[in-house]
């Protein structure tokens, strides 16, 4: 038996060896070895002994490696040896049998290292993220009482195994106001909360989470999470940062799917590929706005080759981030350090995206194509008699060919060559539009160019004053066309340009210098399958092939139930991210995800039924030694809100908040002076009035170059690439803006006469119930009563502080008593447990 054993072993190994000498590959074998196990002291941190291992062309110079020669390779030596002080890794354990035998391997073929021009082979790695999902058997457990669901087998099993009893279920105050905040990202109202705590029945908690699921604004609060995922913003960024007056579309759309419960693999591929669906409709092309909402450089003088690259640079990084929860960066330049990633995988990767054109879509709201084509026929009547009466098509003819010329003959004319420049930075794909005659061009390409002229008539034309008043004249009448045309919506899409462009390797990643040509191609990593066009890739990120979509998506579901990830490091699950604390947990949740049909409402539900969820956030003092990060999920944890759930949490307490569901960006107050950081004043910034300035914060216009500053003081991402996990710091200017924003000014005073008007009881009781769920214990109560008297007694001797904290106090209530109640409400809206999420 020993012997059959030990033949069978020595087989095994030269089976591995003849593999690896066939194809001995250093970026899918060997580096992973060094960037789990070397890097750590021989990389770009620290290099002990003046070695590097992320740099791989050391292991030559240094003569670490003799290729060809494994046996007089000092590398393989210290690797090998057992002898104490010489070997490598000096401490932890040693390099697998089978490590040891794909670096031997490796040296043997030759030690090649330079793989950025070849096709790697697809090749197994021990990965754990890069493993099949497979769902795992149910653990076994003795707490069978504290079971809730599949979920919590696996957490107590681990708490279990550390001898660590879970925490108990949170009050039915915290709980609701827990499960309102993550499932709809607003608070509970009183009526809400005494409905839950009069509600005996044993599904109680169930039916208020059906309740919640089922709310239109459960959309609003995941889309937020996916817009950061999907680095949406309402303007273009760099230097001009035009507004883009459409982008919200998009938004509308993930609102819409989120509340309609879209399965997982139909929301990723009509928003990567939606156009290339078979009759696609105009809400799946609308979804395309994912690959529209990277920045775009509309300087005169930008290259647009390289403007374009950047952008495509953006989609992949972007791609890999949210779908597959890897760092691809480093590979734009070259092979990744740590991950398996070639410089040529990055480029096929890239190919996906490198024939998308921008597509600016009608996409009507309903209600607005009745009265859109009701108008159409006697506006165009009237616009084209005014073109026609003005000549306008005829001087325009004579613009777009001087255009041309300067276009085919750059030198020239420097005037006209600044004309050029400036008008490929002004029209997305310009020089396509020029080329196509005008009386080609179908009505919203038409639209475009004539509104550029008359807006932009050229050097030659500005010179006959008489020509350039004609022209203003026309474009006075245009805009004053009554009745004018019903706006309908339109939308931010991408569509594919004609075949699929040629790809090349961007060696070093200078989009200038062309390496080998590539096909696209997901990381040959994860599969060897040619997948050719973005929508085969889109359908094979949620195929049972990909181990990683499914773990990458309840990961950071998770994530936003519990604060943390099951993999702390949402964004890369590569070598250099953190192990699953609760591997098998993962992957059921993984699988179940997959099997239940990428079910989003429904992974929520179960992650939020669970008796894990349901734990108090309170740390015992056990935990605190043993358990101080809450690794094992021994306890909830206590969570500071996002920027726009602090604000909409204050406005919904106030009665301001205006609960609206979609439509348009708005402009709420701001503190004076922060439009004139974006540049040469170009940022406007006309506050909204009415009502609609009261909208939910994920309806804040967000300006690229001069974000809203509220949302930036409580840590909301730039939007210039993807954001996984926002963080959460803790500055005092996040209590100042709490205090002093205009926003918040407004929300006290709103709370001060809601409470008033609103309560013929308790009113300390009633803002509690309005603010923070719950009433006061006797301690607040009476520490809030003591402040009030002391408000009470100093705006008493000052009538103008009064009237400034509220100049319209409600009928038949004293001024002072009401401005007394305003300090109060701003007390109340600053206090640490209103922010947070117990």
């Amino acid at each position: 038996m020993r012997i059959a054993v030990t033949l069978v072993r020595k087989l095994g190994l030269a089976a591995l060896l003849l593999n690896a000498v066939e194809g001995a590959d250093y970026v899918r074998e060997i580096q992973p070895v060094f960037g789990t196990r070397c890097v750590a002291c021989h990389g770009p941190s620290q290099q002990m002994a003046g070695l590097r291992l992320d740099e791989p062309a050391t292991l030559i110079t240094r003569s670490l490696v003799v290729p060809g020669k494994p046996d007089e390779s000092p590398l393989l030596q210290r690797i090998s040896s057992l002898k104490k002080g010489f070997q490598m890794p000096p401490a932890g354990p040693r390099l697998s049998e089978g490590e040891l035998t794909a670096v031997r391997a490796w040296i043997a073929a030759g030690a090649k290292i330079d793989t950025t021009t070849a096709q790697a082979p697809a090749v197994r790695s021990t990965h754990w993220a890069f493993q099949p999902v497979r769902k795992p058997v149910l653990p076994d457990v003795n707490r069978r009482d504290w079971i809730r669901n599949p979920i919590d087998l696996f957490v107590v099993s681990r708490l279990e195994n550390e001898n660590i009893e879970p925490s108990p279920e949170a009050s039915k105050s915290i709980l609701i106001r827990r499960a309102s905040l993550d499932l709809t990202g607003l608070p509970p109202s009183p009526a809400e909360v005494r409905q839950f705590f009069a509600d005996n029945r044993p599904d109680a908690y169930e039916r208020m989470v059906d309740r919640l699921l089922a709310s239109p604004h459960y959309g609003e609060k995941w889309a937020r999470q996916w817009l950061d995922l999907g680095r949406y913003a309402d303007s273009d960024g760099y230097e001009k940062d035009l507004v883009r007056p459409w982008a919200w579309r998009y938004r509308q759309w993930v609102i819409e799917a989120l509340n309609a419960d879209m399965p997982f693999d139909q929301f990723t591929t009509e928003q990567l590929a939606g156009d290339l669906l078979p009759n696609a409709a105009v809400n799946q092309k609308v979804a395309t706005g994912f690959n529209r909402n990277v920045l775009t450089n509309r300087e005169a003088g930008v290259d647009r080759a390289e403007a374009r690259f950047e952008q495509n640079v953006n989609r992949t990084n972007t791609i890999s981030t949210v779908f597959l929860g890897l760092t691809v960066g480093c590979a734009q330049c070259h092979n990744h350090k740590f991950d398996p990633i070639s410089h040529r995988d990055y480029y096929s990767m890239f190919a996906y995206n490198a024939n998308l054109e921008e597509d600016d879509i009608d996409a009507p709201m309903p209600g607005e194509v009745g009265p859109y084509m009701r108008s159409l026929p006697d506006y165009e009547w009237k616009r084209q008699s005014l073109l026609r009466d003005y000549e306008v098509l005829g001087w325009q003819a004579k613009y777009e060919a001087r255009l041309k010329q300067a276009v085919d003959h750059p030198g020239e004319n420097l005037e006209w060559d600044f004309q050029v420049t400036e008008f490929k930075a002004g029209i997305d794909n310009a020089l396509k539009l020029l080329a196509i005659p005008i009386d080609r061009r179908n009505r919203r390409q038409a639209e475009r160019m004539t509104a550029r002229f008359l807006r932009v008539i050229g050097p030659d034309f500005t010179r006959d004053t008489e020509l350039a008043g004609r022209l203003k004249e026309v474009r006075q009448r245009l805009a004053a066309i009554d009745p004018p045309l019903a706006p309908i919506t339109e939308a931010m899409a991408v569509k594919a340009d004609g075949n699929p462009a040629k790809m090349y390797i961007a060696l070093g990643g200078d989009y200038k210098s062309k390496g080998p040509e590539v096909g696209a191609a997901p990381p040959a990593i994860l599969t060897s399958k040619p997948l050719p066009d973005r929508l085969g890739f889109s359908r094979w990120l949620s195929s049972a092939e990909n181990p990683l979509t499914s773990r990458v998506v309840v990961n950071r579901m998770w994530q936003e139930f519990f604060g943390r990830g099951l993999v702390r490091t949402s964004d890369d699950f590569g070598t250099q991210g953190e192990k699953p604390t609760h591997p098998e947990l993962l992957d059921w949740m993984a699988a179940d995800f997959r099997e239940s049909g990428w079910s989003m409402k429904r992974m929520h539900k179960q992650i939020v039924m669970s008796a894990a969820y349901r734990q108090s956030s309170n740390v015992r003092k056990e935990l605190l030694a043993r358990d101080p990060e809450n690794t094992l999920i021994s306890r909830q944890a206590r969570l500071r809100l996002s920027a726009e759930l602090i604000r909409d949490s204050a406005l919904s307490a106030s009665g301001l908040l205006n609960t609206d569901i979609g439509g348009p960006s708005v402009r709420p107050p701001q503190p004076a002076g922060v439009a004139e950081l974006g540049y040469a004043n170009s940022v406007k910034w006309a506050e909204t009035q009415g009502p609609q300035r009261y909208r939910r914060g994920l309806y804040i216009l967000f300006q690229r170059t001069a974000p809203y500053p509220m949302l930036m003081t409580f840590d909301a991402p730039d939007s210039n690439t993807a954001c996984s996990r926002r963080s959460r710091s803790n500055t005092p200017l996040q209590s100042l803006n709490l205090l002093n924003d205009p926003v918040f000014l407004e929300a006290a005073q709103g709370l001060a006469v809601r409470t008033l008007r609103e309560s013929d009881g308790d009113r300390i009781d009633y803002a509690f119930e309005l603010c923070l769920g719950r009433k006061p214990s006797s301690r607040e109560k009476q520490r809030i009563k003591s402040y009030f008297d002391q408000q009470l007694e100093i705006l008493g001797k000052d009538s103008s502080a009064s009237a400034a904290l509220l100049p319209a106090p409600p009928e038949g209530v004293d001024r002072t008593e009401a401005a007394a109640w305003v300090g109060v409400s701003r007390v109340l809206l600053n206090l640490d447990e209103f922010i947070t999420r117990e």
